[in-house]
């Protein structure tokens, strides 16, 4: 699609009609303001995608503001940690700016309101200041210090400043209404003592200003045209517009908070104060632990930049709080590293089997495509030897057709290799299965339905492979107001292995990400080194927690209703294949991603002799074709080899008009 036909979403609406009403391009300005109090986490990604991206739309600048107002919470080291996080997502902020640049500013405006009769110093406990605000249905009544005169306000405030005062005793209040029917207004607090070392101006101020006297301030200082904060802050709108209106000079651009809708992500929590609470608990290890949502913790994992710039871009911009599948993210990473990651393998519960056919000192070194979505890619060589590790899981001694793994009597294809058949199995005493002896053939134009990942024993490398796991067990584990959000920790999110793989993997570097054919993808950890190499599990090659869910709610449904469902699950794979199809082109965005992931699941089922009818799909049928497609590059990935049928229904999807045909056929072309 392209950009100049893509709806524009409500905060472009808003700009768009301020730049029709008069306002030029060059007056935009945006700006990012986290507050250096902890790591940034996948929420924060929205907002930072949202600003930057309007930076980008529009070429105008954005800012990155540190708001600094709190020095009990804040350090450098989160300081450095955000612009670290923002970079790596690939964005570049115009200015580095901080709220305590304007310290001064914020004073001198805080003493012209005392003089303007609009603050005033109270003298009164918390306690007694929220029972004097009343209720959101009751008004507030007025305190006793509402009314001091102008030399007082400024004699205290002034001695605030100096620190004579200790923390509690004295604050600022705007001096607004305390009967307005928006308690934010009811005489909110402009600054209050606090006698802490601040991580850029030291111990230089004792008092410093609230969040909303700040705020709105700050981007009037810098002229930031659009203020683009979260759902919460809309009721401070009010409170942001009345301090404006105290200084604005009518000849400046005015600053404008608009509010959207926070990102709120299943299976995650997002509180800067709970995220602590597993670091300082040693739940996680560490705010980078690639079970955090932090943005530090997703690249560990293995999550690129473009991953999450996606994810932001599908989730949208909304008005309305709501709740995105974590599934969603994991397609989006799923999505990116398919296209990028190479391909390389990795046995992670070994079983050992031996060629006995095959000459006992000869090895080969065989070529191996990198990444078959990717032509610039090239090739490898993997070596091959008479003794070899597969998947434990990839064997059985008796299996049913369904099974197109290795069996007794039954043959596969080893990826990039040979085919083998089963013979016989050695045990030890307890029936536990050491070895599988097979036979191989050179004659690998035979067809077998299945192919197996493997290494060469006498060459493979031993890695330490950690195979991480949603951390939380319940889809909204801080929900619960009679339990809390640590009763629903995953006790199995990180299970780690001894794994081994191809020697190509002695070159890897912290960072770099593979596909671990058949098993997910995976990359260097940041504790890896040349003498033990260790990697993170990133996702899955495709979504195990659906089908587990699936399954839970499968068992909780009425007998007649799983009959019901039963029967629909007798319908042929290729069947659900076509009816996928015929809605595609018809569905958002969201829904296609969706909708293909599934085409790509039950495209396993799926044989050549089911697929091939459906290359005569009429041209008019643009979403079978589609799903035809998807399903095709399913096969060929899994060892199918091309004929002139396959070529012709790909040269003629070439030339359709449909770009999202197009799009799939170019994959395979």
């Amino acid at each position: 699609m392209s950009e100049e036909n893509k709806s524009l979403n409500f905060l472009e609406q808003i700009i768009e009609e301020d730049l029709a009403n008069g306002m030029s391009v060059n007056k935009l300005r945006f700006r990012f303001p986290p507050e250096p109090n902890g790591y940034l986490h996948i929420g924060h990604t929205k907002a930072i995608g949202i600003s930057f991206g309007l930076g980008e739309k529009y070429n105008a600048p954005v800012n990155l503001r540190f708001d600094d107002t709190n020095p009990a919470k804040e350090e450098q080291e989160y300081v450095d940690s955000i612009k670290k996080d923002v970079a790596w997502l690939g964005y570049t902020w115009d200015k580095e700016l901080y709220s305590s640049d304007y310290f001064q500013q914020l004073y001198d405006w805080a003493i012209q309101f005392i003089k303007e009769g609009k603050a005033y110093v109270d003298s009164q406990s918390s306690e007694a200041m929220a029972e004097q605000k009343g209720t959101p249905t009751q008004p507030g009544v007025d305190g006793p210090f509402r009314d001091r005169s102008v030399a007082e306000n400024l004699d205290l405030f002034e001695r605030m400043k100096s620190g004579e005062f200790n923390e509690g005793e004295h604050i600022l209040r705007a001096k607004i209404d305390m009967q307005h029917p928006n308690m934010l207004m009811r005489d909110p607090i402009m600054y209050r003592v606090m006698k802490k070392h601040h991580h850029r101006t030291a111990n230089h101020w004792c008092i410093y200003p609230m969040y909303d006297w700040t705020h709105g301030e700050s981007d009037y200082i810098e002229q930031v045209s659009h203020s683009l904060c979260s759902l919460e802050f809309k009721p401070h709108r009010e409170l942001y517009d009345w301090f404006l209106d105290q200084v604005v000079d009518s000849n400046k651009l005015r600053p404008k908070q608009r509010e959207f809708a926070r990102l709120n992500l299943s299976y995650t929590i997002m509180s800067k104060r709970k995220l602590l609470q597993l670091v300082e608990d040693k739940i996680v290890n560490g705010w980078d632990d690639p079970r955090m949502p932090t943005v530090s913790g997703l690249r560990r994992r293995g999550y690129t930049p473009a991953s999450l710039r996606k994810f932001v871009e599908t989730v949208g911009v909304a008005k309305r709080e709501n709740v995105i599948d974590v599934s969603l993210l994991e397609f989006c990473v799923r999505e990116d590293l398919n296209k990028t990651a190479p391909r390389v393998m990795a046995v992670l519960d070994p079983v050992k089997l031996i060629i006995t056919n095959y000459p006992k000192e000869k090895e080969e070194w065989l070529e191996a495509e990198n990444n078959q979505e990717d032509d610039s890619a090239g090739f490898r060589k993997v070596p091959f030897s008479r003794e070899l590790y597969i998947e434990k899981e990839d064997f059985k001694e008796q299996a049913g057709n369904k099974f197109f793994r290795l069996k007794l009597g039954g043959e596969v294809r080893l990826k990039n290799a040979y085919i083998i058949k089963a013979e016989s199995v050695v045990k030890d005493v307890n029936d536990n299965i050491l070895e599988i002896h097979c036979t191989y053939s050179e004659d690998t134009s035979k067809r077998v339905k299945g192919t197996l990942h493997w290494v060469s024993i006498k060459h493979a490398v031993k890695a330490e492979v950690r195979e991480y796991d949603r951390l939380f067990m319940d889809e909204a584990p801080d929900s619960h107001q009679d339990k809390s959000f640590m009763e629903f920790i995953n006790p199995d999110s990180l299970k780690i292995i001894e794994a081994f793989v191809e020697p190509s993997l002695t070159d890897a570097k912290i960072g770099d990400r593979f596909q671990f054919q058949r098993l997910g993808y995976f990359n260097v950890d940041d504790d890896s080194s040349a003498e033990k190499l260790v990697f993170n599990k990133t996702v899955g090659l495709r979504d195990s927690w659906a089908k587990q869910k699936s399954s839970n709610l499968e068992n909780s449904k009425k007998p007649a209703q799983r009959k019901n469902n039963n029967q629909q699950s007798k319908r042929k794979a290729i069947d659900v294949i076509q009816q996928l199809g015929k809605k595609y082109t018809n569905l958002p965005e969201v829904k296609q991603q969706k909708a293909k992931a599934d085409i790509q699941e039950l495209a396993k089922e799926v044989s050549y002799n089911d697929l091939q009818p459906l290359f005569n799909t009429a041209v008019k049928k643009v979403g079978t074709r589609i799903a035809v497609m998807i399903t095709l590059g399913v096969l060929i990935k899994n060892g199918l080899n091309s004929n002139e049928d396959i070529k012709g229904f790909i040269n003629k999807a070439l030339e359709d008009k449909n770009e999202l045909l197009v799009a799939e056929a170019a994959q395979l072309s």
